[in-house]
């Protein structure tokens, strides 16, 4: 799929769908329990509607990519929520959860801040949508949807006050 306007985006909520099936599937043929992790912001909306409409137990984790980005001079530290993991890291198989994979540089700083708080066994991805264009040698292991906007547009997942999730496209900042 290919995005060149707004009137054009992805359906979020459709999406959605799709990513409780994937990661449904992912957690019924894992052999241990997994823990979930939300990368903020919008892969902590995704996870905290994972955690409940999956029913599962305790409550998932986020984490944030900031304090480790290789653009934090340029960007600086982020308003947004800061990592709290409710769950032992050492050991765990852990599902990190994201709204948009794009280079993969935000996974990687994820992926450091986690191994801060511990070494977890297994670490896998599941994701909204893959937008390609990866700089790193990163896969999602569940993927909703594959799309293909221009280099410099950004697409980021929006909520409503009513949890309603949408897309937006955004000119990437210089």
């Amino acid at each position: 799929m290919t995005l060149s306007s707004t009137s054009h985006l992805p359906d979020a909520e459709a999406l959605y769908s799709e990513l409780v099936r994937g990661v449904k599937h992912l957690l019924s043929s894992s052999p241990e329990p997994v823990v979930l992790a939300g990368i903020t912001s919008g892969g902590a909306w995704l996870v905290e509607r994972l955690q409940r409409d999956l029913g599962l137990p305790g409550d998932a984790g986020v984490i944030s990519s900031s304090m480790h980005r290789d653009d934090f001079a340029q960007r600086g530290l982020s308003l947004s929520a800061q990592t709290v993991l409710p769950f032992e890291v050492n050991g765990a198989h852990v599902l990190l959860v994201d709204d948009v994979l794009y280079t993969g540089r935000t996974l990687r700083a994820v992926i450091n801040e986690l191994f801060d708080y511990g070494r977890p066994a297994s670490v896998r991805l599941a994701v909204l949508v893959d937008r390609g264009g990866r700089e790193l040698p990163i896969e999602a292991n569940v993927c909703a949807a594959r799309v293909t906007i221009a280099d410099d547009q950004l697409l980021a997942l929006a909520r409503d006050d009513g949890g309603r999730l949408s897309f937006v496209i955004e000119p990437k900042k210089a």
